[in-house]
């Protein structure tokens, strides 16, 4: 640097410079020479990359023209279209890369089929004879070991390590405290059975079992729910089974849920067989002697015929009793199960036995003695010593509790010594295992696979074309003289298709529905078109009929399906393509079949009302219509659980109970809605009735002033209520058959019984019009042109009552007079429909009204410390205790309740708070009873933010649902009378 062209201060005051701008002209001019000597010679000089490289440095980039990431044309090349997105398009509650879920809710194997004992074409095989199969249904009460039952048969046919290697649970408790995931059950497939630890759905399993003359059976075997709550899915089962097979604990006995499944059983016509659960418990907690245990089994099994006997249309064919060999014992968490004479043929095979396993079965329960010198049986203790023991105790409770003694008490020589002599040979690594799990190895090599349980379905359960006569009479409504009823009385794989439907299935991702039916008669293939007939579904009317196709139809095994190309009559088949017109359950028939021969398979009778109901709503209104579909799914997954629509907007839901309406929820809110819902305190549906005969002969104008009818309303005998529930009486019968009817069962006059019109709110509601009218004063030949409208009008006002939109029941409706117009245009539906609704409210509301609520039975165990805890608990719900008794051959004393089920939530919890959890208590619906107290009385004065008492509680119940749906609270009789001499009547007769 030159320093004369500098002052002392710094500043430049040398010669001019040149400008920025040609100093970038003298720049570009020696690049372009540069380039110009680069195209003459072969490459680029250093120079020129010199120059290349320094001129960006120099180089002034705006803002707007920087570029800090490569364009997409860079990246992908020419051509590549660019969209810009705005960022209001995607909500912040939704990530910008949304993790990837897997939509599994239940255990499906059917990628891989298991590893079985037989081979599935075997198994499709044996399902097209009739003869050699057996469709049977577990029931019982809950945690009395039906689906361990059920694991034990699986275990003995699949390879199914997991069972193995389980340990051995005896009750509950101990699963609830020492978790295993390897001990769930075979048909404990949903995610949330496997998280409560209880069954929640019933599940088939198909299977090929060995009888204990190695003869193969084909095994259709539905595992039920022990819940109270579900008791629709035991319904279901029973519907596709011909026999029923009943499990009760040694030790707890017979509970409300085995006399539930046995009433049902019954009333179904199927034949009942007894397993004997839990033997292991008389010997591990108990340690009651073997007499003893002896005399707690008999005590068992005389409890299951005592509960038989107190059913309807039973005899003596129907006792169950081991000799008869209807009965089995076992234990299931032990992995074995034996009868009489599967015991029995195991001492004539050891010991080579001159006699037949059945004559020496015959020989081993009741008082038959064996004297072990004299080496004979007899019927009484012998006089002269006390050598003879009782022959059950002395050939199968005596070894039994040997065995168990020697495997909890001995070590490994002599333990091995025993076991040889047995024959049962056993690793070395087996003898290091626990108790338990070396006891259920043992006990399940003695035993061997349970044949005895095969022996006891094959001889007491008709098969499908044994018992294809009575089912059919008893659950088709067709015709019975047509060839489909004939098809289906044979169960005839060549007549016409009947596919009854009683459940629908999710498929493990709930994006469509299964359904599992019983083929009555034909054979259905996939790629077939069939017909579904609903259940509102009448000749004539094919409103509830829809046309289908058969996608696939396979053979269910709970964990797996099968693929068939098709199925023939007597099989369970599970269909898909078939269930978008099907709400509950359905009939499927071929559509060759004439319309005017289609007919249905009865509806399930469902033995409980569902009187819990919720009312729910999405939390961002827009989801309203995703809830509406989970709401259609699940009518389709719980037989009885229904929605309707208030008309507040509210959409309900109706349940049996907590637990029930708990599982719901949590299947609309993660399997079919997935979306936030929000849930309204449960509360529980009433009942209008009647409690007196109406005192005025109450009439009613149509719109036109041209017709009148006179109705007056009475009370119905609870017994009626029941038949007429019960399917024993129907309003479709012949009118000398069911005047017959009321005239044998309940003392009716022979003309009253004839002059029934129908039964209402449904085909089977407890209410009940009739004519009675006489001929003098009405024109019958008018009456009966429009039968129709009247009835119409009554089922309308039966279903939404006047006091609170509640249906009626008990309720009689008696037409006295009808002056109808000579024109029929002038009597049309219009007319007549809304003026019976109208007389039948204004009848009811003089006939003094009550509301009618759902009442509880409880059943409650608890040791005998806790009894007065327990009576304070049900006191506090206006429950009362109707039984409390201990229970034989155990610590545990049994106590049975009625509790109002609107004061019923939250029982459970508040008993277990109170008991220290030594209580456990199960609750269903049991019938319906008045409120106290009038629901019209204007006098009764309700505080706010105070509990109703006493006469209050009926005027406090409707008001508050009245509220609830919307509706005023002013219910008068004046809205419904238009004559005024009429309405001043009744107004007085009121005061």
């Amino acid at each position: 640097m030159d320093e004369s062209n500098y002052d002392e201060f710094g500043n430049y005051i040398g010669p001019e410079l040149a400008t920025s701008s040609e100093e970038e002209s003298e720049v570009e001019h020696r690049a372009e020479d540069v380039d110009s000597d680069h195209s003459e010679d072969e490459g680029p000089g250093p120079m020129a990359m010199e120059l290349r490289v320094e001129a960006p440095q120099t180089q002034i980039v705006l803002h707007e023209d920087k570029q800090y990431y490569p364009d997409a044309e860079d990246v992908f090349g020419p051509g590549v279209e660019a969209l810009v997105q705005e960022e209001d398009t995607q909500p912040l509650t939704e990530p910008i890369v949304a993790p990837i879920t897997e939509r599994k809710f239940q255990v499906d194997e059917s990628a891989q089929l298991p590893d079985t004992m037989y081979t599935k074409e075997f198994l499709v095989d044996l399902l097209g004879h009739p003869n050699m199969v057996r469709n049977i249904a577990l029931g019982g009460h809950l945690h009395h070991g039906k689906t361990a039952l059920l694991d034990v048969l699986v275990a003995a046919t699949h390879s199914w390590p997991e069972w193995d290697a389980a340990t051995p649970i005896a009750t509950p408790t101990t699963k609830m405290r020492q978790p295993n995931e390897r001990a769930f059950g075979y048909t404990d497939v949903h995610r949330l059975e496997r998280q409560r630890g209880i069954g929640l759905k019933s599940m088939p399993m198909s299977l090929v079992a060995q009888n204990t003359k190695g003869k193969s059976y084909a095994l259709n075997i539905m595992d039920t729910p022990g819940h109270a709550n579900f008791i629709d899915e035991v319904a279901a089962a029973l519907r596709l089974a011909d026999g029923v097979v009943v499990v009760v604990d040694a030790v707890e006995g017979v509970m409300s849920g085995t006399e539930r499944v046995i009433r049902a059983a019954v009333r179904e016509g199927l034949g009942i067989t007894l397993v004997i659960n839990k033997v292991d418990r008389l010997i591990l907690e108990l340690k009651l002697p073997p007499e003893d245990a002896y005399i707690k089994l008999k005590h068992t099994a005389e409890e299951v015929n005592s509960t038989i006997a107190t059913c309807p249309h039973t005899d003596a064919s129907m006792r169950v009793s081991p000799e008869l060999g209807n009965v089995c014992f076992a234990s299931a968490s032990f992995g074995w199960c034996f009868s009489l004479e599967s015991f029995a043929a195991r001492y004539v095979d050891t010991w080579q036995m001159p006699v037949a396993p059945k004559e020496l079965a015959r020989r081993l329960w009741g008082d038959v003695y064996y004297h072990a010198e004299r080496r004979t049986f007899m019927r009484r203790r012998a006089p002269d010593g006390k050598q003879a023991v009782r022959s059950f105790v002395h050939f199968v409770l005596e070894p039994l509790y040997k065995i168990f003694a020697q495997v909890v008490g001995e070590d490994e020589p002599q333990l091995r010594t025993t076991l040889n002599a047995l024959g049962i040979r056993l690793r070395k690594a087996d003898y290091a295992m626990n108790a338990r799990d070396l006891l259920r190895r043992v006990l399940c090599h003695f035993f061997g696979p349970p044949t005895g349980l095969v022996d006891m379905c094959v001889a007491h359960v008709k098969s499908p074309a044994a018992n294809a006569r009575a089912k059919t009479e008893h659950l088709y409504t067709g015709q019975m003289d047509g060839a489909t009823a004939a098809a289906m009385r044979a169960c005839d794989a060549e007549g016409p298709l009947v596919v009854s439907v009683a459940k629908q299935y999710p498929s493990s991702d709930a994006s469509q529905f299964y359904v599992l039916g019983r083929i009555f008669s034909g054979h259905i293939s996939a790629g077939q078109k069939v017909r579904v007939l609903g259940e509102a579904f009448a000749p004539g009317d094919d409103e509830d009929m829809a046309l289908a196709t058969v996608s696939d139809a396979w053979v269910y095994c709970s964990r797996y399906r099968i693929p068939v190309s098709g199925l023939g009559a007597g099989s369970w088949v599970l269909l898909s393509g078939v269930d978008a017109s099907i709400a509950k359950t359905a009939t499927i028939v071929d559509t060759s079949v004439a319309e005017a021969e289609l007919a249905i398979v009865r509806p399930l009778q469902l033995p409980a009302d569902a009187v819990v109901k919720i009312a729910v709503e999405p939390v961002a209104p827009t989801e309203l219509p995703k809830l509406l579909s989970g709401l259609r799914k699940i009518g389709k997954s719980y037989p009885l659980a229904h929605t309707r629509v208030e008309e507040s907007g509210e959409h309900i839901l109706l349940g049996t109970g907590e637990l029930y309406l708990d599982c719901i929820m949590h299947d609309l809110r993660t399997m079919y809605a997935e979306i936030d819902i929000k849930v309204a305190d449960p509360v529980v549906a009433f009942r209008e009735t009647t409690s007196e005969t109406s005192a005025i002969r109450v009439f009613g104008d149509s719109p036109n002033g041209k017709n009148r009818l006179t109705i007056i309303a009475e009370p119905v005998d609870p017994g009626i209520c029941e038949d007429i529930e019960s399917g024993r009486v129907q309003a479709d019968w012949p009118a000398r058959q069911v005047g017959q009817f009321f005239e044998a069962n309940h003392g009716w006059d022979i003309l009253a019984g004839r002059s029934i019109w129908a039964f209402g709110p449904t085909v089977s509601g407890p209410n009940i019009l009739s004519d009675d009218t006489l001929p003098a004063e009405t024109d019958r030949a008018r009456l009966r042109m429009v039968r129709d409208s009247i009835k119409q009008g009554f089922v309308w006002a039966t279903r939404e009552g006047p006091l609170c939109d509640e249906p009626m029941r008990s309720t009689r409706f008696r037409i006295l007079n009808a002056d109808l117009a000579e024109s029929a245009m002038h009597r049309g539906g219009g007319q007549l429909i809304p003026a019976a609704r109208r007389v039948c409210y204004s009848s009811f509301l003089t006939a003094s009204p009550r509301l009618m609520e759902p009442i509880s039975f409880v059943e409650i165990q608890a040791p005998r410390d806790c009894v007065s805890n327990v009576y304070t608990v049900i006191g506090r719900r206006r429950g009362h205790v109707t039984h409390d008794a201990p229970k034989p051959g155990s610590p545990m004393y049994t106590i049975h309740a009625l509790v109002p089920t609107i004061d019923a939530s939250g029982f459970e919890t508040d008993l277990r708070t109170f008991t220290h959890g030594q209580a456990f208590c199960q609750l269903f619906f049991d019938h319906w009873q008045a409120v106290p107290g009038d629901p019209l009385d204007r006098e009764v004065v309700l505080r706010p933010l105070e509990p109703s008492a006493g006469q209050q509680l009926a005027r406090d119940f409707m008001l508050k649902t009245r509220r609830r749906k919307g509706l005023s609270d002013d219910v008068s009789i004046d809205k419904f009378i238009d004559d005024p001499t009429l309405r001043d009547v009744v107004r007085e007769f009121q005061q």
